[in-house]
């Protein structure tokens, strides 16, 4: 697909942007910046204020004076949502295309234009584009489901392209506002958090003609830190695992209802892979009542699941955690399955089996088999490796976990050890070091831990990778499990003849993955220690 580099004259005037915001005036302007900054083709941008009480609206009302492209709407009572502003701005525009917008957000430049540029050449009712998140105050950005906007491409249909039902976002995208208006394609009204889930399953069963870009075209802002969460990252209270799940169902029931059913069926195995295994992750850090009350609905909610959606791989990992919680009535094996559900998923010792010698997730549950996971090609297996950071001799220890035979056939070889910045894309350092046979069916190795090295790159997290080798010439990366042992997980002043001291701190992620902080110097050291600080205060 060829796409115009720049806009025509046919393309100005042509695409309307809404703009959503309640109480964010530190950030609505900027997003309102963003929009009017992408040229002509943008006609209008309408800024609808859902009854904030902080300014934003006599904020918005400044700008409207000095841009006779930007029309304000305000709510008179707060909807408590993202979906009544959205409509309220869709019932407004005027353009025949139109594209939603968050106060925190913005739209990065030509993003517009890329758009535009594909939905005309390609007669698209709907066009998607990259989104990418990016971590607030750090900066780093990771790229939103990446594999669906590698390269252009345009489809008849979604159903030609069941991946899209994983890009649940509105906002990178650009829709045709007749399309909209004539399938009565809206939000989910009032107070409906993950509305996003609902309204793309209703773009989608209309069965639009797509196109995709490979243009960046969305940047959305994620402030952990932020005094008021926003409702993707406010996950404490099982409340909001209640309106996820709920928003994944009527999702489901939309497809359903409008005969797409491969589309339908994707919806679910989305779930178990994304939705489940991030929930998964986070369980070991919840009090008891929320486990129990979390277990209890998720079990409800996949007992809804019938033979068609639990007919893929039983050992995947999203699937193999569904078949656990539907096994016990109470919430059990907590560390083990935040293992499974880390990416890449680790599932880690004990491997047990049942009688007759079939593979099973454990004693206790022997209904759960895991009979094909020995047969999985090895760059798919959940290997499990355990990594022990000793700091004082700048080491690190490495132990490969055989997995019923399948590791032993492949042949470990060696380890590329990678040690990654987590907020400076492409600063990673790398090591290989051999992998050898120890008791008990594992394989071990040492690498040394270049701590001055670290901390002269860029003080800051660091991700531990490992990519193992075998005799075949596989390959498999995978992260490694922090062991918690006496003395292990816990900061250390170590001394160096560069800076004095280097600062290290092990810990383990929410996955349970082994990660690193380093700072060089007091001076550095002052600074990781008073970022740890804020993050643990209110």
């Amino acid at each position: 697909m060829r796409l115009r580099p720049d806009p025509t004259p046919a393309d100005a005037d042509a695409v309307s942007v809404v703009v959503i915001g309640h109480d964010d005036i530190a950030h609505v302007a900027d997003a309102v910046r963003s929009a009017l900054g992408q040229g002509t083709a943008v006609r209008e941008v309408v800024a609808v204020d859902d009854c904030s009480t902080d300014g934003s609206a006599e904020l918005l009302d400044r700008l409207a004076a000095a841009e006779p492209r930007l029309r304000v709407i305000r709510l008179p009572v707060n909807s408590g949502g993202c979906g009544t502003p959205r409509n309220t701005g869709l019932d407004a525009v005027t353009g025949p295309y139109v594209m939603f917008l968050d106060s925190d957000d913005v739209l990065p430049p030509g993003a517009v234009d890329a758009l535009l540029a594909a939905a005309r050449e390609t007669d698209a009712q709907v066009t998607g584009g990259l989104c990418v998140r990016r971590e607030l105050p750090s900066g780093r950005e990771v790229p939103w489901e990446p594999a669906l906007y590698a390269a252009p491409a345009v489809l008849a249909r979604p159903a030609d392209r069941p991946r899209l039902v994983r890009d649940t976002l509105s906002v990178n995208k650009l829709y045709a506002t007749d399309f909209l208006r004539a399938h009565g394609i809206r939000f989910p009204d009032g107070r409906f958090p993950y509305e996003d889930i609902v309204f793309t399953a209703r773009v989608w069963a209309a069965a639009p003609r797509v196109a995709l870009v490979p243009d960046r075209v969305y940047v959305w802002h994620v402030r952990r830190a932020a005094r008021r969460l926003s409702i993707s990252l406010d996950r404490a209270g099982v409340d909001n695992w209640r309106a996820r799940t709920h928003a994944c169902r009527t999702a489901h029931t939309v497809l359903l209802d409008a005969g797409e059913k491969r589309l339908a069926r994707a919806v679910r195995a989305k779930f178990l892979d994304h939705d489940l295994r991030m929930y998964v992750r986070e369980l070991p850090q919840r009090d008891d009542a929320y486990r129990r009350a979390w277990w209890a609905h998720t079990r409800e909610h996949l007992a809804e699941y019938d033979a068609a959606d639990r007919s893929g791989d039983p050992a995947a990992p999203g699937t193999l955690l569904a078949r656990v919680l539907l096994a016990s009535p109470e919430p059990r094996d907590l560390p083990r399955l935040r293992e499974l559900a880390a990416r890449p998923a680790r599932l880690r010792p004990p491997y047990a089996r049942t009688a007759d010698g079939t593979p099973c997730w454990s004693a206790e549950l022997p209904g759960v088999t895991l009979e094909s996971l020995p047969e999985r090609p090895v760059r798919l297996l959940p290997l499990a490796v355990d990594a022990e950071l000793r700091a004082r001799t700048r080491l690190l220890r490495l132990r490969l976990h055989e997995l019923y035979g399948a590791v032993a056939r492949a042949g470990p070889v060696d380890a590329e050890v990678e040690w990654r910045h987590r907020d400076r894309a492409g600063l990673v350092l790398r090591r290989t070091v051999p992998l050898r046979s120890a008791a008990e069916g594992t394989w071990t190795a040492e690498a040394p831990v270049p701590l001055e090295r670290l901390a002269s790159l860029g003080a800051g997290a660091w991700d531990l990778r490992l990519r193992l080798r075998f005799r075949d010439g596989a390959a498999r990366t995978v992260s490694a499990h922090a062991l918690a042992g006496p003395g292990l997980l816990r900061p250390r002043a170590v001394p160096s003849r560069r800076y004095g001291l280097v600062l290290v701190r092990p810990y383990a992620t929410h996955g349970g993955a082994l990660a690193l902080r380093v700072a060089a110097g007091a001076q550095g050291a002052g600074r990781v220690l008073a970022g740890r600080l804020r993050r643990l205060l209110p």
